[in-house]
């Protein structure tokens, strides 16, 4: 394990963002169970908006972004996703949060079914850092990009983890920070043997330099690696 020190926080597979006063949830893909072909092992709506509301009540953030992926659609929205994006907005309203959304490459449909803030990118409060799905180079010039699309996940001891990944100063000069998929139904794309051409972000070119981290309920604590560079062999 190692030491990293960040202004941003992983809380099991959110991030956040003390400065801001911000949470931080990447693909959500609400909707994803009843696009499934097959029966899905929860209800993604309700796991998502209970997980929500738990690290709500714990981080109390005045907002929560979405890092794209909120819905999982293209050409039609899945049966139920209207229901449950109303009550997932529910539960930031009760929580007294605001709840703004990065569209990604799954929000085709995002229009008409959301009518909350929407931007493209995100600047938070400390203008150091900006949201965005990561699915597309970000326009805006910032400190630090926190991202999602990729889904990743480290494989640890036969175990697939969902993890962050951290990249210092590796895009453009910037910080890099890749938030796992929020939605348990991804499985998630092992990165242990991934390699810059594995990745579907513009902002991921050489993974070698991201140090993962994985969430430890034990401890209520992210863990470090080295960068994935160094640590490909050990695990």
């Amino acid at each position: 394990m190692t030491t990293v020190d960040l202004p941003v926080s992983p809380v099991e597979r959110a991030l956040a963002v003390p400065e801001a006063d911000a949470l931080v949830v990447a693909d959500v893909h609400l909707g994803k169970a009843a696009d499934s072909s097959v029966d899905a092992p929860i209800d993604d709506g309700s796991d998502v908006r209970q997980r929500l509301e738990s690290l709500l009540a714990r981080t109390e953030p005045k907002t929560v972004v979405v890092a794209g992926d909120l819905l999982h659609s293209f050409s039609r929205l899945p049966r139920g996703v209207e229901r449950d994006l109303a009550r997932l907005e529910t539960v930031v309203d009760d929580a007294g949060a605001s709840l703004v959304v990065t569209p990604g490459n799954h929000d085709t449909k995002l229009e008409g079914a959301f009518d909350g803030e929407t931007s493209p990118e995100y600047r938070l409060g400390d203008d150091e850092t900006v949201v965005c799905h990561g699915h597309e180079a970000p326009t805006l010039e910032a400190d630090r990009y926190v991202v999602g699309h990729d889904h990743p996940a480290l494989s640890v001891e036969g175990r697939k983890l969902p993890c962050f990944l951290y990249g210092p100063g590796v895009y453009e000069g910037a910080d890099v920070v890749v938030c796992p998929a929020f939605t348990r139904l991804a499985s998630g794309a092992t990165v242990n043997g991934m390699y810059g051409r594995d990745f579907q972000s513009p902002l991921v070119t050489d993974p070698g330099q991201f140090h993962p981290a994985v969430w430890d309920d034990s401890s209520e604590e992210p863990l470090w690696f080295p960068p994935l560079g160094e640590c490909r062999r050990l695990l």
